[in-house]
């Protein structure tokens, strides 16, 4: 193995570790409030953790191993179920994401019919398209036998040895890309710009309210009205980094890996394996990224696995001085003796 290789089976290796911890996380976290799973929002964030899981546990493994041997790991029947799983995992994740745009873009933009627009049924409806969306295109890859081990990307996914199918095989590759990546980028950027434009306008509204009040106030003191100030600065700021995150994250983990896929329909250009490996990563990192930038970040779901991890610590401090209690009785019988 090249020092290149080594580099990039450990990145594997930690983008695994930490997503099966994050991912693991929100899934407790979800199990243990049951404040999350009344949430609407909360059945799209567990089918996104779903997949992310998924993903880690039978993608990952497989490209680290495709990255140390250079060769398929396994028979063809496993890498043909990995690359099947590789790419309904991958556009259920994306679609899964629009939905969620979709549920803020609606509780934000219309706060006051929320509730009767995005219900229980409303959100199951949208996971069954989702599903089906996302495993239609494995099912026409793999009954045309597009599904193999690719060496650019050392992983089993999307893959045509046949030169007599190429021409129906980017149709298809872009039919694809067009349905999943796109049309989540388009639903993405549509949303969370209405709704950091509905955000700017309160915005505006609280702070024409706090510099009225700050002009009456006129003895008030100035390190507050600094502080208000800030505070100002903060909110408007706020909003803006939280969508960034959202649309930037997707764009930077998930582009690089499509157009490289695109890119590698043209026979003209030559594309270096170790970029196909790079940007397998990037599109895995957002297995990583998802549980931090949809859950694990925000107060509800900090707030739960923090009374999760006190109450391990509590419980195992309890049966620790049990222990030691029952130690200390030993002891002093054995003294006795």
């Amino acid at each position: 193995m090249s020092i290149w290789e080594v580099i990039l089976a450990f990145v594997v290796v930690v983008l695994m570790l930490v997503a099966l911890l994050a991912n693991v996380l929100v899934l407790m976290c979800f199990l243990y409030s049951a404040d999350i799973r009344k949430q609407v929002p909360g059945l799209f964030i567990l089918n996104l953790t779903f997949c992310n899981l998924l993903m880690t546990v039978s993608n990952m493994p497989l490209t680290l191993a495709g990255i140390i041997y250079k060769s398929q790991p396994g028979g063809d029947q496993i890498c043909h179920i990995v690359g099947f799983l590789e790419t309904f995992l991958t556009t259920n994740s994306m679609l899964s994401m629009a939905a969620l745009s979709i549920d803020r873009w609606i509780a934000v933009v219309f706060p006051l019919s929320y509730h009767s627009k995005m219900r229980y049924r409303d959100a199951a409806l949208i996971l069954s398209y989702t599903w089906l969306h996302s495993v239609s295109f494995p099912i026409v890859a793999a009954s045309l036998s597009w599904v193999g081990f690719h060496h650019l990307y050392a992983s089993c996914t999307l893959y045509n040895k046949r030169p007599e199918d190429r021409t129906q095989y980017v149709i298809f590759t872009g039919v694809f890309h067009t349905l999943s990546f796109l049309l989540s980028l388009i639903v993405l950027c549509f949303t969370y710009l209405k709704v950091l434009k509905v955000a700017r306008f309160h915005c505006k509204r609280i702070d024409v309210i706090t510099m009225q009040t700050l002009v009456l106030l006129v003895d008030i003191h100035p390190s507050v009205r600094e502080r208000c100030l800030e505070e100002q600065k903060r909110r408007r700021q706020r909003a803006t980094k939280k969508i960034s995150t959202f649309i930037g994250t997707f764009i930077l983990c998930f582009a690089p890996y499509v157009i490289t896929r695109l890119v590698e329909l043209s026979s003209v250009v030559h594309i270096n394996s170790h970029w196909g490996i790079i940007s397998k990563c990037l599109a895995y990192s957002k297995v990583v990224s998802d549980p931090f930038v949809y859950s694990l970040l925000r107060h509800q779901y900090k707030k739960t696995w923090k009374d999760i991890i006190n109450k391990i610590l509590k419980r195992s401090s309890i049966n620790s001085s049990a222990l030691t209690h029952e130690s200390h009785n030993q002891n002093i019988l054995q003294l006795n003796e």
